[in-house]
């Protein structure tokens, strides 16, 4: 069984909520395999509830069989929702995937939502709807537009665990195994829980395997959003290549002439793509850059999905995805620095502290990671390097991190510059220069989710 890790927050919001003598309608959505259900289902352990997985088609009768099994008296019920949910008013009533429910007669969002008006509201009836299609959740159940706007009095979109919580899972791993098993998991339960130490054999055994999720994972991913796949899988591919902006992505999947604004809108909304600005600018930037959303996708369409054919044929040598990692995880390591940093600064152990960090780049020039406090005018620039460094190396890319910092435009700005890395070798005596540095031994003294 997967273990339960990380959600302590979420968690103790959802019980706090069932334990209310209120009426709840809460929605919890969030990507397929990131946990939705384990939460739920860690929440109502100790109570009576019904839960019920939706399919797609008869699920009135399935529902109605479903909570029978828990609440005898369902069984003389009348076989519609609004007669089910009738007689279950007062219990905990929990539908995951709930836009089956919706693909299969629409009208059922009118169904809850007199349900509701007319017999739940005034009772202590906990109504959990879970989805793992991102648009239909948006769209269908959380948008103004929905039948069910205004009766919702909590949502939820669940995110990957942060990678520090990785150790939980594998406490006896060294920091460096850590940052390979995310740049392949992210901080996907299902994914990190797959894999197994070292890293490398069970990848290679994983890919030789006829019955690997691997194989059709992203499939059920991408249908669960979209009738039709070939353009979106496209694009993802162009992105986890490093084509980041507009005109790469259209000239990799040549389509020169074609917008592909509303595809990338589409990847968005689902969750499947995200659109960073430099940190510096407004959210309507032109110089937006498009980054697939989380690690298991990037690495999914950067080494499975060019190869799937060898690895169908049982040929393909996990060798090829080991000698291009490195390269890979310089992107990765970026989403965990970002990580540590906000740990820090969330336990106050910074100069400052800071309320915006993020990417900076302008006319061929890049910054990895600047954190900001626009009120105090204090910045703090930090380089990310997935390497062994020498002294003279750091040395070398924080001087040209100085030199980066002065085309940022920051005047009379506090500033500070840092480096990130995997390893570097005199680190104390550039510390004692005035330059802050982090390497994978200064992981294990992080106190997580700890204020100052």
């Amino acid at each position: 069984m997967v273990r339960f890790v990380d959600r302590e927050e979420e968690l103790r919001a959802l019980s706090e909520r069932l334990s209310g003598e209120n009426f709840e309608l809460i929605v919890i959505y969030g990507r397929r395999r990131v946990g939705k259900t384990r939460l739920v289902l860690e929440a109502v352990k100790d109570v009576p509830h019904v839960y019920y997985l939706a399919v797609e088609g008869d699920n009135l009768r399935h529902f109605r069989e479903t909570a029978s099994r828990v609440f005898p008296e369902v069984k003389y019920a009348g076989e519609n929702w609004e007669s089910l949910l009738h007689a279950l008013k007062g219990r905990i009533i929990i539908i995951d995937e709930f836009p089956n429910l919706i693909k299969e007669d629409p009208s059922v969002l009118s169904l809850f939502q007199r349900a509701i008006d007319t017999d739940l509201l005034n009772s202590k009836t906990k109504l959990i709807l879970l989805g793992s299609s991102v648009s239909i959740m948006t769209e269908k159940v959380l948008s103004y537009k929905s039948p069910l706007y205004g009766r919702r009095t909590g949502s939820m979109k669940l995110k990957p665990l942060r990678f520090f919580h990785l150790r939980e899972f594998f406490p006896r791993a060294s920091w460096g195994e850590l940052v390979e098993v995310y740049g392949m998991t992210d901080g996907i339960p299902f994914y990190v829980a797959q894999v197994r130490l070292p890293f490398w054999k069970w990848l290679d055994r994983e890919l030789r395997n006829p019955v690997s999720f691997f194989r059709d994972e992203v499939d059920f991913l991408l249908r669960y959003e979209f009738t039709e796949t070939r353009t979106y899988r496209r694009i993802l591919e162009a992105i986890a290549f490093e084509r980041t902006t507009p005109k790469e992505i259209r000239a990799f999947i040549g389509m020169r002439h074609s917008d592909i604004t509303p595809y990338l809108r589409n990847l968005i909304e689902t969750g499947l793509v995200v659109r960073e600005v430099p940190v510096t600018e407004k959210p309507n930037s032109k110089r937006g850059r498009y980054y697939v959303a989380d690690n298991f996708l990037a690495f999914w369409f950067r080494f499975i999905y060019p190869n799937l054919s060898a690895i169908e044929e049982g040929i393909f040598d996990v060798e090829e995805i080991k000698r291009d990692y490195d390269h890979y995880l310089g992107p990765v390591f970026e989403k965990v620095a970002r990580q540590f940093l906000i740990e820090l600064n969330r336990g106050g152990k910074l100069s400052f502290k800071f309320t915006k960090i993020g990417r900076w780049w302008r006319k061929g020039e890049e910054i990895d990671l600047v954190a900001l406090n626009e009120r105090e005018k204090r910045a703090l620039f930090i380089e990310v390097k997935w390497k062994d460094l020498s002294k003279r190396e750091a040395r070398g890319i924080l001087r040209d991190l100085e030199r980066k910092a002065e085309l940022v435009g920051l005047e009379g700005w506090e500033r500070s510059y840092g480096l990130v890395t995997k390893t570097v070798k005199g680190k104390n005596e550039l510390r004692a220069k005035g330059w802050l540095l982090w390497d994978l031994d200064d992981f294990k003294t992080l106190k997580l989710g700890q204020e100052p």
